[in-house]
């Protein structure tokens, strides 16, 4: 049995810009709610009358469900119409929201968050190769920059929004919410794709070839190295700006309103310079983050050097996501769920690992060692792909 998947014919199909849509009001809903325990945390723990480091699992176990389904989801459904399983993975993360909502203690809530991080990590998966079937191959990075403008809007708007209706209805009712923006997801998904079932050869052996594959491997750890940078960084942002300049809550919260935005405007950007010179975003983003760290860390003791620190780093880091999906989906095209699964699971795996380094950094060197380490990470994964892309 072959182990390619073959391409979706491009030339003789309207193209489903619909569909593609309803994928990035999917990635919103589900991005939304992996984002809500971060401003809930001492809420949810309150309510379940547990610690807030019990409490706070909740995020690590769907960040382990993300990247076990999005290494195998592929492997485990190789024969599924990808329009049902994009709609089941979204009815996961509405019954996993409800199922929050209502949980009377951790037992219940820990495997409701999982099974939202396996609707994660599958709906990222295999996102990709379904815009692949939706668009021309010459358009998939505009529909990579759609799919990925929702988790830019998630970033900005899911943890203060949490954060202030969780003062107004309680955390449980905010759960609610999440699962009604995914109800709505699921509506837009069950309108719009169309079926698009896999060719032969999508299971186990495709995915063992795409990891046989140098270039694979190498990409794989450019793109580890850039968004482990990124995370060793901005996991602890709040205190490498403390120590840079003791900015005052209303002045962070400010600060990360210009991440937000600049990440957006970055996500924006990313997809028209995908379809037209991916080598550029491979090199840009990457360097462009890495510069804004860099200056938050030589120039961080002024307010406006702070802040255009951060509108570089969330610009660089904006583009990224797409970039890199989009360069997967090139890289080897005939096996586009295997690649884009293994990336999305590289990228999850990325931001415990950074999380991690910086918490050494953080604890053994200083607040703002972060920034240096993460810059240099992310600048030499960037220059990575850039060469592969390269010689390819």
């Amino acid at each position: 049995m072959t182990t390619h998947t073959s391409a979706p014919p491009q030339t003789s199909r309207q193209e489903s810009w619909a569909g593609v849509a309803s994928l990035g009001l999917g990635i919103f809903a589900l991005i939304m709610a992996e984002f809500l325990p971060a401003s809930l945390l001492p809420r949810i723990a309150d309510g379940l009358e547990v610690s807030s480091g019990a409490a706070g699992q909740a995020v690590s176990v769907t960040a382990f469900g993300a990247a076990a389904a999005a290494l195998l989801i592929s492997a485990v459904l190789p024969r599924a119409d990808r329009r049902h399983v994009m709609i089941g993975l979204t009815l996961l993360a509405v019954i996993s929201n409800l199922v929050v909502a209502a949980a009377p203690n951790l037992a219940v809530l820990l495997p409701a968050r999982l099974l939202l991080g396996f609707a994660i990590g599958g709906f990222w998966a295999m996102s990709t190769a379904v815009a692949s079937h939706l668009v021309h191959e010459n358009h998939l990075g505009r529909a990579l920059t759609v799919i990925s403008s929702g988790v830019a809007l998630a970033t900005v708007a899911a943890v203060p929004l949490g954060a202030w209706l969780g003062t107004v209805w309680g955390w449980r009712a905010v759960f609610v919410l999440g699962g009604g923006a995914a109800l709505v997801a699921l509506i837009a998904q069950a309108a719009t794709l169309p079926r698009i079932m896999p060719a032969p050869g999508s299971g186990l052996r495709a995915l063992g070839t795409v990891l046989r594959s140098g270039v694979v491997l190498a990409g794989l750890l450019g793109i580890l190295l850039v968004f482990t940078g990124h995370f060793n960084g901005f996991t602890y942002i709040r205190p490498a700006v403390d120590a840079l300049s003791g900015m005052d809550d209303g002045a962070f919260a400010g600060l990360l309103l210009v991440f937000g935005a600049a990440n957006f405007a970055g996500t924006l950007m990313a997809g028209p310079l995908a379809d037209r010179s991916p080598r550029t975003g491979l090199f840009v983003f990457p360097l462009v983050l890495g510069a804004g760290m860099l200056l938050m860390f030589t120039l961080g003791g002024s307010t406006w050097s702070l802040l255009l620190a951060a509108a570089l780093w969330g610009f660089g880091f904006g583009g990224i996501p797409t970039t890199v999906l989009s360069w997967g989906a090139r890289t080897d095209p005939a096996r586009i769920e295997q690649i884009s699964g293994i990336v999305v699971t590289v990228c999850s795996l990325a931001v415990g690992t950074g999380a991690a380094v910086g918490g050494v950094l953080v604890d053994g060197v200083s607040a703002t060692s972060i920034l240096p380490a993460g810059a240099a990470a992310a600048v030499a994964g960037g220059l990575l792909l850039t060469f592969l892309h390269r010689t390819k």
